[in-house]
């Protein structure tokens, strides 16, 4: 399974990045094998508007099943609700630990964004 994680670095060691659409990356993590596909968010980050919306096809386009993130709006939870990219929100710590307890099943699915849009 492919998860994408925001991150602020580019390893699986980086502290996660707590916004989805303006996150400095994305880190595309292979549940199995955990190789990483780490994706270049910063124009997204500078983005005027819709950062959310194109982090989500983003990372559509990569395969992902799940986003790991701490924040996410509700233009882009729609739009990954479209990809049938399942969300989990409140997510802390780093890259590893956030994967390594979605592994485990500890982690919930967000059923709406955590946050007001443009937050």
């Amino acid at each position: 399974m492919k998860i994408a994680v925001t991150s602020k670095d580019k390893n699986l060691d980086a502290p996660i990045d707590p916004r989805f659409g303006r996150a400095a990356f994305i880190l595309i993590v292979d549940s199995e094998t955990l190789e990483v596909d780490v994706l270049d968010n910063t124009e997204n980050a500078d983005a005027f508007k819709g950062a959310g919306i194109q982090a989500a096809s983003m990372i559509s386009d990569k395969g992902a099943e799940v986003l790991l993130t701490g924040y996410c709006g509700p233009n882009a939870f729609k739009a990954l609700n479209a990809a049938e990219i399942k969300v989990v929100n409140d997510v802390s710590g780093t890259v590893r630990e956030a994967v390594k307890t979605f592994k485990e099943g500890k982690s919930v699915f967000a059923d709406a964004a955590n946050v007001e849009g443009h937050w």
